[in-house]
């Protein structure tokens, strides 16, 4: 029950953040709010949260060599159930189980635009 709702809690912070958007798709989310930002309000959320999607924006970096948008983060939050891998590593988060964030991160995408 915990990862379903801190999974709907994302969400609704993914796309509340931008409550003024007009549409709902995952195609509306704009660059419109600094990573601090975001980050802070998925904290205020859950810590879990936080702390899986700073180790996802880690790994990616190291990864791909290149930092993820925020947009692109609250898209991977949106999008469906989520980036598989970004919902893994805030579970692993959620459990302290820091094993699981290496070999999650080597699943890390690096394809152009949102990370899925």
């Amino acid at each position: 029950m915990a990862p379903r709702f801190i999974r709907l809690a994302l969400i609704a912070a993914a796309v509340g953040a931008g409550a003024g958007m007009a549409t709902a798709g995952a195609e509306a989310i704009t660059d419109d709010m600094p990573m601090p930002d975001y980050l802070g309000l998925l904290a205020q959320i859950s810590p879990a949260a936080q702390r899986g999607a700073q180790a996802y924006l880690l790994a990616f970096e190291q990864r791909c060599g290149r930092p993820l948008q925020t947009a692109q983060l609250r898209q991977a939050m949106a999008e469906g159930d989520g980036d598989p891998v970004l919902m893994a590593m805030i579970r692993a988060s959620h459990l302290r189980d820091t094993s699981a964030l290496g070999p999650l991160g080597q699943r890390i995408r690096c394809e152009q635009g949102p990370a899925r």
